[in-house]
């Protein structure tokens, strides 16, 4: 049945006929009178039904307890400046000028999309990859660090033992706080490499290698991207010394951290140990040691020097690092120091698919090496997407050395392998091999 609507007469109602009304509104029960499940009456709760939610934990305070609950690198981090004084923490925290270069570092692994393949059969995840001709159980080795008793007093000793359990590279600085032999002797069966600074006085350079090499390092990283120091606006606003000066400053700074000048206080004091015959100050060591007047003329001294695996670390350009494999090089890392260096400089994320496609050109197998700004085993993953063979950490093996020493290093290694394991199953692949551009997407690019 139809019916007119009248607009011009709001009094005419048309009456509803009875086909017009449905079914169910003259039957449908009212919600009281609904049946109300079992499992929504509500009762007064019984013990046997509280009994296994009562599980409290006893709290523990310990040093292993207090690391394992740090989930991630960030975590770690947060451990550390509360355990460490802020002049030895920034030390390790921050970078040069406005520490630009090292926002952008982090940056560039966030402004990432992964592209996951489905139904692959990733049930065992193989970490172990080869760089410079050995095995590595994982992707990732130590780089280099000053100063690193600094940060906590089991420093250089703690990085190298752990970099031995995980079986890892580990890269000992010629400004470390531990010896060449000491280190050796710490790891005897860890694969040591050694960072150098190739001074002026070749005599000195010359030194530190024979040292190295009899020491058992199989690989020299010469680092060239400090013609001079950057400007640590943190170091410079903190006062910062080696060793650090006891000020009014630092006392009232240590009243909250006292575990860190007890171990400071109670060890042999901080020296630069591989500089067993330097008499002179810091200040005159960094410019003496930051030598403006090198060229690929020195690298060819050095290649020539040298026997085992030579790495050029400080790469900031394509051309650079195919000009450095021209040299001899067996391998390069793309770094900006950390952006310790020249602020806004290029970022080695931003600069590694560049260098993968021209060293594919020139057919060379030369491994490609990144550092700066990893955070998480994501981040190394992306990197060996990409095109890197191989990834080195500075300042998050740091954050584990201040929050737990060398429980806080294996912490570190653990969260990463565990976040590399996990990334990799989740994108489909159960090997580094597997990896490729196509599982990484550069966003706004």
């Amino acid at each position: 049945m139809t019916h007119t609507i009248q607009p011009n007469n709001p009094e005419v109602t048309p009456a509803p006929d009875a086909t017009d009304v449905p079914a169910s509104t003259a039957t449908a029960p009212s919600p009281a009178a609904s049946a109300v499940p079992a499992a929504l009456k509500r009762r007064i709760p019984k013990y046997s039904d509280l009994a296994p939610l009562m599980q409290f934990k006893k709290p523990e305070f310990s040093k292993e307890a207090r690391l394992k609950r740090a989930s991630t690198i960030w975590d770690l981090r947060d451990m550390a400046k509360r355990r460490t004084p802020q002049a030895p923490f920034d030390y390790t925290d921050g970078a040069a000028e406005g520490e630009i270069t090292l926002r952008r570092a982090r940056e560039a692994f966030l402004d990432i999309e992964f592209r996951p393949g489905i139904l692959r059969n990733v049930s065992s995840i193989d970490l172990s990859t080869n760089i410079l001709g050995k095995p590595s159980r994982l992707p990732v080795g130590i780089a280099p660090t000053g100063f690193t008793r600094m940060m906590q007093s089991e420093g250089e000793y703690a990085g190298s033992q752990a970099a031995e359990a995980a079986g890892i590279p580990y890269t000992l600085s010629t400004m470390g706080t531990a010896s060449i032999e000491d280190v050796a002797a710490a790891a005897p069966n860890g694969r040591n490499w050694f960072q150098l600074y190739l001074w002026t006085d070749r005599d000195r350079s010359l030194e530190l290698i024979e040292r190295a090499a009899k020491a058992g390092n199989d690989t020299l990283m010469v680092t060239v991207d400090t013609a001079v120091a950057g400007a640590r606006l943190r170091d410079v606003r903190n006062g910062m010394t080696i060793p650090p000066a006891l000020t009014i400053k630092t006392v009232l700074d240590a009243s909250y951290r006292p575990a860190w000048w007890f171990n400071f206080l109670t060890h042999e004091p901080l020296t630069f140990a591989s500089l067993s015959r330097y008499t002179g100050t810091v200040a005159d060591l960094i410019n003496s040691m930051f030598d403006p007047t090198l060229t690929f003329e020195d690298l060819d001294w050095l290649r020539e020097t040298w026997k085992g695996k030579l790495v050029v670390k400080g790469i900031q350009t394509v051309e650079d690092a195919r000009k450095v494999v021209d040299h001899g090089t067996d391998g390069v890392v793309l770094s900006n120091h950390g952006g310790r260096q020249l602020d806004r400089a290029p970022i080695p994320f931003h600069l590694l698919p560049g260098v993968k496609e021209a060293f594919t050109k020139d057919n060379s197998d030369a491994a490609i090496m990144l550092d700066t700004g990893i955070m998480s085993g994501a981040d190394i993953i992306a990197a060996l997407a990409l095109g890197a063979d191989f990834t080195l950490i500075g300042r998050a093996y740091l954050y584990g050395l201040m929050a737990g020493g060398r429980a806080g290093v294996d912490r570190t290694l653990q969260i990463l392998e565990k976040d590399m394991a996990r990334t990799m199953a989740l994108l489909g692949v159960s090997k580094i091999s597997e990896l490729t551009p196509d599982h990484v997407h550069l966003l706004n690019k």
